[in-house]
């Protein structure tokens, strides 16, 4: 069968990455882009494969519009990495997250249910965040069977799509599966993130602001090693079932801060602790066992080896920086 893979949000940072990473695995496949170019999409993201993808402009809350392209495009998988992802964007204007991140996924959901027959193979993958697991102590680890327990409108939002899509699958017995990751980094992240905001920053010798301490610990993962799992999830994951992405790299932001001015030989007088983010998590960490386990997939990248690769590509790539 033709394969016809709608990929939401692929001007973004790891949709990018993942069409990338697709087209070149799957020529043989149909990849059409659906991306609304907000502030966080840039389809020069998408300038070495643009000849190989079909890309379209629209929004995903538009159903009309939506259950339209399905059926141009004989739509038969779905790999929706579509969103609003910025915390502190969640804070100042949580309801543009509850619209694009809840109302956007039920939309494709509910489009792919009109459009699909009942009891299809078609295949729906779904996005999503460690984040909508809440907060850690200094110990343990988020699995599948963790409580959602979200502390930020973004992460409550991303929350509430999860749901959705699982209520899709035991109601309607979609083939939907979802996964959670850890925080990724690498080429064509939007430099309001952590670690490309740093770059940055410090390639223009100006101060670094770090939250609070900068004692908050995250679990890092390397895009490209995202885009494998997702790529097995699409091909192998099981129907309604949730699996977590995570490279066991825990770092405290204030860590990989100083190791961005190291890289750079920039001092470390440029970071300037400011008030914390409201709500702000202590830690993440992921526990990938069971994607390890049933799918056979593990992080390739360690994050020494990743970091350098990143902070590299925005050294040699100062117009997209700065765009």
């Amino acid at each position: 069968m033709e394969k016809n893979i709608l990929v939401t949000g692929a001007a973004g940072f790891i949709g990018a990455n993942f069409v990338e990473f697709f087209t070149k695995k799957y020529p043989q496949y149909n990849i059409i882009v659906l991306d609304k170019l907000t502030y966080a999409g840039n389809i020069n993201n998408l300038k070495n494969v643009i000849d190989n993808i079909t890309f379209v402009e629209g929004d995903i809350c538009d159903f009309e519009f939506v259950k339209e392209l399905f059926e141009k495009h004989n739509i038969n998988g779905v790999i929706h990495f579509a969103a609003e992802s910025h915390v502190d964007n969640s804070i100042k204007n949580p309801f543009i997250f509850t619209k694009t991140n809840v109302i956007g996924t039920h939309t494709l959901l509910e489009a792919s249910r009109q459009v699909w027959k009942e009891g299809s193979i078609n295949k729906f993958v779904h996005i999503s965040t460690d984040e909508v697991y809440g907060t850690l102590g200094e110990e343990g680890y988020f699995t599948e069977k963790s409580p959602i327990n979200p502390n930020s409108p973004y992460s409550a939002s991303k929350a509430s799509s999860d749901l959705i899509a699982k209520a899709y699958f035991e109601t309607y017995k979609m083939n939907v599966s979802i996964t959670n990751c850890s925080n990724n980094y690498g080429p064509y992240q939007h430099n309001e993130k952590l670690i490309p905001h740093m770059i940055k920053l410090a390639l223009k010798n100006e101060k670094l602001p770090v939250y609070g301490t900068g004692r908050n610990i995250r679990d890092w993962l390397y895009v490209e090693d995202h885009c494998e799992a997702i790529d097995l999830v699409f091909h192998n994951g099981k129907a309604g079932q949730r699996y977590n992405i995570g490279g066991h790299n825990e770092k405290r932001n204030i860590d990989i801060v100083k190791l961005i001015l190291k890289e750079l030989n920039k001092p470390e007088d440029l970071i300037e602790f400011v008030e914390d983010r409201k709500g702000h998590d202590y830690r993440y960490a992921i526990d990938p066992t069971k994607i390890k386990e049933k799918l056979g997939w593990f992080p390739k990248t360690k994050f020494e080896e990743g970091i350098i690769k990143t902070i590299n590509w925005y050294k040699n790539n100062p117009e997209w920086l700065n765009n």
